[in-house]
Formats: C-alpha cells, structure tokens, sequence
C-alpha cells in the first residue's frame, strides 16, 4: 500500500526533471491536503519529532513534510505542490537568510505565504537556544558523543567562540548529526519550550 513516504519521493523525482504523473495519482490516493517545505533532512527531522510529541499523526492527517534539499528550490516545489500545480496549501519553514527565496517563490507560484515561518538563524540555532548549551551537552553525552565533542571545542578555529555558536557548528561537522539531533534536541524540550517559528508551524498545519 503505498504511504507518504513513497508520495513524498515521487515529488523528489518530479522536482528533478521527471514525470508528475505518479505524484498526482498517489496524492489523490492519499487525500494529501497540505506540504509543508522545508530547506533540508533535519528539519524534516524535527517536524516530525515534534509532530509525534504531540500526538499527531501528519500522513493520516493528508500532510506531507518535504525536504527540498536547499531553500533555493522552494520555487520549483511550490510551482508543482501549490496552486498553480497540484493545489495542495503550502506551509514552510525558512531561515531568515533564506527568506527572500520562500517569498519569491511562493509569489510566483500564487500561494500565500502567511504559513512561512522563519528562524533566526537556522533551526538548530533555535533548539539550542530554547534548551540551553548545558541540556544540549547532556544530550551530546547520552548519545555517546562527548569525546568527538571535546576534541572540536580544542580546534584553533573554536577558541573564543561562544558556546552556543560551537555546539551549532558542531552538529554539522558529522554526515547525518544534524539529522539524527534534529529529533533527539526536539525531544529534549520541555513542552513551553518549543522555539516559536516550529511552534508556528505545528500549529498551522
């Protein structure tokens, strides 16, 4: 039976040149009502952390979170998902930087852009933030990474950095730490303190 996730790679493939067919057929198969776009795997991570904290249950509730693999492909997602193509409503989640690609997007593709939601920085400087670097190292430590984390603090290049900007850069030093802390950091917070622009985002979809 096919699920989200197979609908959710045929957008992929559509995205990257092929045949939008298959992507039609399983979203009317599916019922999906909403896609909510995102710049890569561990925000997708996080949403989907967070979205099980909550009780939810986005695929039976017609929404599939997708990973666009930069926010400069917002444009070409939000031309297929959205009014002008599969008429799906469109929800986001961008950092402040990335902002101007959503906007530009999301206006060429005739959606509305109400349901954006943007980050500081990025999302992980977000969760750091909302946990605290001393809850954030706890988690580093569970997980079986404080050695790796040490020896970063002890690069030249870390001297003098605050705390939170190290621990930010460090979960991106490892192919698939920000993913796989995508999660453990949303699950890590208390319940009021979820960062605001994820918060948002849950709640609109």
């Amino acid at each position: 039976m096919a699920d989200m996730g197979a609908f959710r790679d045929e957008v992929g493939a559509w995205a990257a040149g092929g045949p939008g067919e298959p992507a039609r057929k399983l979203a009317v198969r599916l019922g999906v009502r909403t896609a909510v776009l995102l710049e890569g795997a561990s925000d997708l991570a996080a949403v989907q952390a967070l979205a099980a904290r909550r009780g939810r249950d986005l695929a039976a509730e017609g929404v599939c979170v997708v990973s666009m693999g930069g926010a400069m492909s917002v444009g070409r997602y939000a031309g297929l998902l959205g009014p002008t193509g599969l008429g799906l409503r469109l929800a986001g989640l961008c950092d402040e930087r990335e902002q101007r690609y959503f906007d530009r997007g999301l206006t060429r593709a005739g959606a509305p852009r109400r349901d954006i939601f943007v980050c500081a920085a990025d999302l992980e400087e977000e969760l750091i933030r909302a946990l605290g670097t001393a809850r954030v190292e706890e988690t580093v430590r569970a997980e079986g990474d404080l050695r790796a984390w040490q020896t970063f603090q002890r690069q030249p290049a870390q001297h003098g950095r605050p705390r939170e900007q190290q621990l930010r850069r460090f979960l991106g030093t490892k192919k698939g730490r920000k993913i796989r802390y995508g999660r453990l950091l949303v699950e890590a917070l208390e319940p009021d303190r979820v960062p605001a622009p994820l918060d948002g985002l849950l709640a609109s979809i």
